[in-house]
Protein backbone atom coordinates (compact mmCIF):
# COMPACT_ATOMS: atom_id res chain seq x y z
CA UNK A 1 0.00 0.00 0.00
CA UNK A 2 1.63 3.46 -0.97
CA UNK A 3 2.03 5.90 1.93
CA UNK A 4 0.41 9.13 1.62
CA UNK A 5 3.18 11.65 2.20
CA UNK A 6 2.47 14.44 5.48
CA UNK A 7 -0.35 17.41 4.76
CA UNK A 8 2.36 20.28 5.25
CA UNK A 9 0.72 23.58 6.68
CA UNK A 10 2.98 26.56 6.28
CA UNK A 11 0.44 29.11 8.18
CA UNK A 12 -1.37 29.28 10.73
CA UNK A 13 -4.33 30.83 8.88
CA UNK A 14 -3.84 27.60 6.81
CA UNK A 15 -4.53 25.96 9.39
CA UNK A 16 -7.39 27.60 10.95
CA UNK A 17 -8.76 27.01 7.35
CA UNK A 18 -8.18 23.30 7.48
CA UNK A 19 -9.93 22.56 10.74
CA UNK A 20 -12.93 24.77 9.95
CA UNK A 21 -11.98 28.33 12.64
CA UNK A 22 -12.52 31.62 11.43
CA UNK A 23 -9.37 33.80 10.39
CA UNK A 24 -6.45 34.16 13.31
CA UNK A 25 -6.70 37.82 15.36
CA UNK A 26 -3.36 37.54 14.30
CA UNK A 27 -1.28 35.79 11.40
CA UNK A 28 1.97 34.45 13.48
CA UNK A 29 0.48 33.61 16.51
CA UNK A 30 -3.20 32.11 17.60
CA UNK A 31 -4.46 30.24 20.68
CA UNK A 32 -7.65 27.60 20.13
CA UNK A 33 -9.92 26.00 22.85
CA UNK A 34 -10.60 22.45 21.27
CA UNK A 35 -13.99 22.69 21.93
CA UNK A 36 -13.86 25.18 18.73
CA UNK A 37 -12.61 22.54 16.37
CA UNK A 38 -14.72 20.67 13.78
CA UNK A 39 -14.67 16.79 14.18
CA UNK A 40 -12.24 15.08 12.34
CA UNK A 41 -12.81 11.23 10.92
CA UNK A 42 -10.01 10.33 8.78
CA UNK A 43 -8.62 7.25 9.38
CA UNK A 44 -5.01 8.35 9.62
CA UNK A 45 -3.36 11.72 8.86
CA UNK A 46 -0.10 12.70 8.97
CA UNK A 47 0.96 16.65 9.35
CA UNK A 48 4.06 18.68 9.41
CA UNK A 49 3.79 22.63 10.44
CA UNK A 50 5.93 25.15 9.66
CA UNK A 51 5.56 26.76 13.41
CA UNK A 52 5.38 25.68 17.03
CA UNK A 53 2.25 24.18 18.32
CA UNK A 54 1.82 23.48 22.19
CA UNK A 55 -1.03 21.38 23.22
CA UNK A 56 -2.89 21.10 26.68
CA UNK A 57 -4.98 17.79 25.81
CA UNK A 58 -7.42 15.43 27.96
CA UNK A 59 -10.89 13.26 27.48
CA UNK A 60 -9.17 11.55 24.64
CA UNK A 61 -11.38 8.95 23.08
CA UNK A 62 -9.60 5.73 23.35
CA UNK A 63 -10.34 5.53 19.63
CA UNK A 64 -7.71 8.33 19.10
CA UNK A 65 -3.57 7.81 18.73
CA UNK A 66 -1.30 10.20 17.98
CA UNK A 67 2.57 9.72 17.03
CA UNK A 68 5.16 11.02 16.16
CA UNK A 69 7.80 8.33 13.51
CA UNK A 70 6.80 5.26 14.64
CA UNK A 71 6.33 5.96 18.74
CA UNK A 72 2.72 6.16 19.06
CA UNK A 73 0.67 7.02 22.48
CA UNK A 74 -2.74 6.56 23.73
CA UNK A 75 -4.03 9.79 25.45
CA UNK A 76 -6.31 9.04 28.43
CA UNK A 77 -5.71 11.82 30.99
CA UNK A 78 -4.66 15.83 30.64
CA UNK A 79 -1.20 15.98 29.46
CA UNK A 80 1.26 18.65 27.37
CA UNK A 81 3.22 17.96 24.28
CA UNK A 82 5.06 20.30 22.38
CA UNK A 83 5.75 19.87 17.87
CA UNK A 84 8.62 22.17 16.91
CA UNK A 85 8.52 23.27 13.38
CA UNK A 86 9.25 20.22 10.59
CA UNK A 87 8.54 17.22 12.63
CA UNK A 88 6.01 15.11 11.35
CA UNK A 89 3.14 14.76 13.72
CA UNK A 90 0.06 11.52 13.20
CA UNK A 91 -3.10 11.29 14.01
CA UNK A 92 -4.69 7.60 13.67
CA UNK A 93 -8.44 6.94 14.33
CA UNK A 94 -11.33 4.59 13.51
CA UNK A 95 -14.16 7.17 13.60
CA UNK A 96 -15.19 10.56 14.40
CA UNK A 97 -13.00 12.14 17.48
CA UNK A 98 -13.79 15.06 19.32
CA UNK A 99 -11.19 16.74 21.32
CA UNK A 100 -10.48 18.86 24.65
CA UNK A 101 -8.48 21.20 25.67
CA UNK A 102 -5.90 23.90 24.21
CA UNK A 103 -3.63 24.61 21.60
CA UNK A 104 -0.91 27.30 20.95
CA UNK A 105 0.31 27.87 17.56
CA UNK A 106 3.26 30.61 17.27
CA UNK A 107 5.51 31.01 13.78
CA UNK A 108 9.26 31.39 14.77
CA UNK A 109 8.61 34.67 12.88
CA UNK A 110 6.50 36.24 15.88
CA UNK A 111 9.65 35.78 17.91
CA UNK A 112 11.80 38.00 15.66
CA UNK A 113 14.04 41.10 17.73
CA UNK A 114 12.86 39.26 20.51
CA UNK A 115 14.84 37.05 22.86
CA UNK A 116 12.61 34.13 22.38
CA UNK A 117 13.69 33.36 18.80
CA UNK A 118 16.90 31.48 20.66
CA UNK A 119 15.52 30.72 23.84
CA UNK A 120 12.68 28.78 22.65
CA UNK A 121 15.13 26.37 21.25
CA UNK A 122 16.78 25.52 24.30
CA UNK A 123 13.91 23.63 25.92
CA UNK A 124 14.24 20.08 24.73
CA UNK A 125 10.67 18.80 25.10
CA UNK A 126 10.33 20.33 22.04
CA UNK A 127 12.56 17.23 20.62
CA UNK A 128 10.76 14.68 22.45
CA UNK A 129 8.73 11.41 21.44
CA UNK A 130 5.02 11.81 21.99
CA UNK A 131 5.26 8.19 24.59
CA UNK A 132 7.56 11.02 26.45
CA UNK A 133 4.49 13.63 27.19
CA UNK A 134 4.24 15.83 30.11
CA UNK A 135 1.58 14.58 32.46
CA UNK A 136 0.22 17.61 34.79
CA UNK A 137 -1.31 17.19 38.05
CA UNK A 138 -4.72 19.20 38.95
CA UNK A 139 -2.38 21.99 40.51
CA UNK A 140 -0.26 22.01 37.38
CA UNK A 141 -3.17 21.73 34.94
CA UNK A 142 -4.77 24.90 36.68
CA UNK A 143 -1.66 26.78 36.41
CA UNK A 144 -0.99 26.00 32.50
CA UNK A 145 -5.03 26.75 32.11
CA UNK A 146 -4.70 30.10 33.19
CA UNK A 147 -1.74 31.20 31.61
CA UNK A 148 -3.18 29.46 28.25
CA UNK A 149 -6.60 31.96 29.14
CA UNK A 150 -4.17 34.97 29.85
CA UNK A 151 -2.85 35.01 25.93
CA UNK A 152 -6.32 33.91 24.95
CA UNK A 153 -7.21 37.22 26.71
CA UNK A 154 -4.69 39.00 25.64
CA UNK A 155 -4.64 37.59 21.77
CA UNK A 156 -8.37 38.62 21.65
CA UNK A 157 -7.78 42.12 22.63
CA UNK A 158 -7.03 45.05 20.79
CA UNK A 159 -3.76 44.93 18.91
CA UNK A 160 -1.41 47.77 20.44
CA UNK A 161 2.19 48.24 20.38
CA UNK A 162 2.46 46.09 23.92
CA UNK A 163 0.35 43.21 22.67
CA UNK A 164 3.16 41.03 20.84
CA UNK A 165 5.68 41.59 24.28
CA UNK A 166 2.75 40.65 26.43
CA UNK A 167 1.91 37.36 24.73
CA UNK A 168 6.02 36.41 24.33
CA UNK A 169 6.03 36.96 28.00
CA UNK A 170 3.21 34.80 28.68
CA UNK A 171 5.04 32.07 26.16
CA UNK A 172 8.21 32.22 27.88
CA UNK A 173 5.98 31.99 31.53
CA UNK A 174 4.03 28.52 30.37
CA UNK A 175 7.49 26.94 28.80
CA UNK A 176 9.22 27.67 31.89
CA UNK A 177 6.57 25.83 33.98
CA UNK A 178 6.38 23.59 31.64
CA UNK A 179 10.42 22.75 32.26
CA UNK A 180 9.88 22.93 36.08
CA UNK A 181 6.66 19.94 35.43
CA UNK A 182 9.17 18.06 33.29
CA UNK A 183 11.74 18.16 36.17
CA UNK A 184 9.02 17.46 38.70
CA UNK A 185 7.98 13.93 36.37
CA UNK A 186 11.55 12.78 36.09
CA UNK A 187 11.29 13.01 40.41
CA UNK A 188 7.72 11.33 41.13
CA UNK A 189 8.45 8.25 38.29
CA UNK A 190 11.20 7.61 40.40
CA UNK A 191 10.89 3.90 40.19
CA UNK A 192 10.18 3.40 36.22
CA UNK A 193 13.23 5.60 36.20
CA UNK A 194 15.59 3.30 38.32
CA UNK A 195 14.57 0.87 35.61
CA UNK A 196 15.53 3.01 33.03
CA UNK A 197 18.93 3.05 34.74
CA UNK A 198 19.53 -0.72 35.37
CA UNK A 199 18.50 -1.34 31.55
CA UNK A 200 21.35 1.26 30.34
CA UNK A 201 23.78 -0.35 32.44
CA UNK A 202 22.99 -3.78 31.39
CA UNK A 203 23.21 -2.55 27.55
CA UNK A 204 26.42 -0.73 28.07
CA UNK A 205 27.96 -4.09 29.84
CA UNK A 206 26.76 -6.00 26.97
CA UNK A 207 27.80 -3.66 24.32
CA UNK A 208 31.46 -3.66 25.92
CA UNK A 209 31.87 -7.29 27.27
CA UNK A 210 30.87 -8.98 23.93
CA UNK A 211 33.02 -7.20 21.39
CA UNK A 212 30.22 -5.73 19.83
CA UNK A 213 32.19 -2.74 19.56
CA UNK A 214 35.12 -3.85 17.48
CA UNK A 215 32.22 -4.35 14.74
CA UNK A 216 29.85 -1.65 16.01
CA UNK A 217 32.52 0.97 17.26
CA UNK A 218 31.49 3.02 20.54
CA UNK A 219 27.67 3.56 21.03
CA UNK A 220 26.02 6.87 20.39
CA UNK A 221 23.92 8.77 22.93
CA UNK A 222 21.71 7.72 19.29
CA UNK A 223 22.05 4.10 19.64
CA UNK A 224 21.61 4.03 23.47
CA UNK A 225 18.65 6.17 23.19
CA UNK A 226 17.22 3.76 20.41
CA UNK A 227 17.45 0.97 22.38
CA UNK A 228 15.58 2.62 25.24
CA UNK A 229 12.92 3.71 23.42
CA UNK A 230 13.18 7.38 24.19
CA UNK A 231 14.58 10.02 22.17
CA UNK A 232 18.17 11.45 22.83
CA UNK A 233 17.25 14.91 24.46
CA UNK A 234 14.80 13.03 27.18
CA UNK A 235 17.06 10.56 28.00
CA UNK A 236 20.15 12.90 28.70
CA UNK A 237 17.89 15.11 30.37
CA UNK A 238 16.19 12.34 32.57
CA UNK A 239 19.71 11.11 33.91
CA UNK A 240 21.04 14.27 34.64
CA UNK A 241 18.37 14.31 36.83
CA UNK A 242 18.77 11.05 38.53
CA UNK A 243 22.67 11.20 38.06
CA UNK A 244 23.78 14.51 37.38
CA UNK A 245 25.21 13.39 34.30
CA UNK A 246 24.45 13.18 30.40
CA UNK A 247 24.24 10.26 28.45
CA UNK A 248 27.51 10.64 26.60
CA UNK A 249 29.28 10.88 30.13
CA UNK A 250 27.51 7.76 31.31
CA UNK A 251 29.06 5.78 27.91
CA UNK A 252 32.69 7.07 28.32
CA UNK A 253 32.58 6.37 32.05
CA UNK A 254 31.72 3.10 30.84
CA UNK A 255 34.06 3.11 28.56
CA UNK A 256 36.70 4.48 30.93
CA UNK A 257 36.15 1.20 33.64
CA UNK A 258 36.52 -1.21 30.47
CA UNK A 259 39.79 0.97 30.04
CA UNK A 260 41.22 0.27 33.18
CA UNK A 261 40.15 -3.53 33.55
CA UNK A 262 41.91 -4.40 30.49
CA UNK A 263 45.19 -2.02 31.35
CA UNK A 264 45.31 -3.96 34.86
CA UNK A 265 44.97 -7.95 33.96
CA UNK A 266 45.95 -8.28 30.47
CA UNK A 267 49.13 -7.54 28.56
CA UNK A 268 47.97 -5.99 25.85
CA UNK A 269 49.25 -2.68 24.50
CA UNK A 270 47.56 0.59 24.61
CA UNK A 271 47.45 0.58 20.88
CA UNK A 272 45.61 -2.95 20.97
CA UNK A 273 43.02 -2.20 23.90
CA UNK A 274 42.19 1.02 21.72
CA UNK A 275 41.32 -1.24 18.97
CA UNK A 276 39.41 -3.41 21.07
CA UNK A 277 37.23 -0.43 22.65
CA UNK A 278 36.01 0.75 19.18
CA UNK A 279 38.93 3.29 18.53
CA UNK A 280 40.82 3.98 15.08
CA UNK A 281 43.28 5.93 16.41
CA UNK A 282 45.22 5.22 20.04
CA UNK A 283 45.85 8.77 20.45
CA UNK A 284 42.08 9.30 20.47
CA UNK A 285 41.61 6.84 23.30
CA UNK A 286 44.68 8.02 25.27
CA UNK A 287 43.37 11.59 24.96
CA UNK A 288 40.10 10.56 26.33
CA UNK A 289 41.07 8.26 28.80
CA UNK A 290 43.55 11.13 30.39
CA UNK A 291 40.67 13.95 30.30
CA UNK A 292 38.93 11.41 32.81
CA UNK A 293 41.40 10.08 35.06
CA UNK A 294 43.96 12.53 34.63
CA UNK A 295 46.67 10.02 33.76
CA UNK A 296 47.68 8.53 30.45
CA UNK A 297 46.81 4.83 30.17
CA UNK A 298 50.79 4.13 30.58
CA UNK A 299 50.50 6.40 33.58
CA UNK A 300 47.96 4.56 35.14
CA UNK A 301 49.55 1.12 34.23
CA UNK A 302 52.92 1.95 36.21
CA UNK A 303 50.59 3.32 38.97
CA UNK A 304 49.48 -0.01 39.10
CA UNK A 305 52.98 -0.98 40.14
Amino acid sequence: MKSIPPHRIKTISEYHLHRGLPKPEHPLVSVIHFDELEQLNSLETSYIFDFYSIALKRNFDSKVKYKYGQQSYDFDEGIMFFISPNQVFSVETDGEYKLSGWMLLVHPDFFSHSTMAKTIKQFDYFSYSTNEALHLSDKEETIIITIFKSIQQEYHSNIDKFSQQLIITQIELLLNYSNRFYDRQFITRQTNNNQILIRLEQLLIDHFDNNKIIDNGLPTVQFVANALHMTPNYLSALLKQLTGESTQHHIQNKLIEKAKEKLATTDLSVSEIAYQLGFEYPQSFSKIFKSKTNLSPVEFRQSLN
